[in-house]
């Protein structure tokens, strides 16, 4: 079965975005930037909340623009790109690229995508998105990038409910900016 995994920055107090709605901390270097490179390779469909695909459509016209010029960029781009994407919104009408707005809730699109064939995961982008898959216990694997700054509030990266939830710690990885990327499988 189709794995489902929620991957993003997050500050070490546990936020995604600051209580100013910022994430410029999240800025990769280099390192950091390879390293998701690699990540999206295992991915065969992503599903995000509104915030962040409005956020990641940069990406769907940079190169056209001539917005990008560094390889890592360019190869990020040709990855995300044809990637197919499903976003949740109840305000938006359309969306670009090899994108398409989700008919149903996310336990409904992620029982439908299992059930497709593919040995890819189901990747969730956006902490709105996520705990609501997390809610449901449709979330296999966590796998945070964990900056080293307080933001003091804003969004957080894990829901907040009151479901406890056993992890094993599958990677760890500390890169040289002292981001650290900790990946986690659900014990089931």
């Amino acid at each position: 079965m189709r794995r489902v995994t929620y991957s993003m920055g997050v500050s070490l107090d546990g936020y995604i975005v600051g209580p100013d709605g910022g994430f410029d901390w999240t800025a990769p270097e280099a390192e950091v930037f390879r390293f998701w490179i690699d990540e999206i390779r295992g991915v065969d469909v992503h599903l995000l909340g509104r915030r962040l695909y409005e956020t990641m459509l940069y990406w769907e016209t940079a190169e056209q623009e001539g917005s990008l010029d560094d390889a890592a960029e360019l190869e990020w781009a040709a990855l995300w790109n044809p990637l197919p994407k499903v976003v949740f919104s109840r305000t938006l009408s359309a969306v670009q690229g090899n994108a398409r707005l989700a008919s149903g809730g996310v336990a409904e699109e992620i029982e439908r995508l299992r059930a497709e064939p593919g040995d890819g995961e189901i990747a969730i982008g956006g902490a709105t998105l996520a705990a609501e898959a997390a809610a449901a216990g449709l979330i296999d694997e966590y796998r945070t990038m964990v900056y080293p700054v307080l933001v003091g509030g804003g969004i957080p990266y894990f829901p907040r409910h009151e479901r406890r939830v056993d992890l094993e710690l599958v990677e760890t990885r500390t890169f040289g900016s002292g981001v650290v990327y900790l990946h986690h499988r659900v014990v089931r």
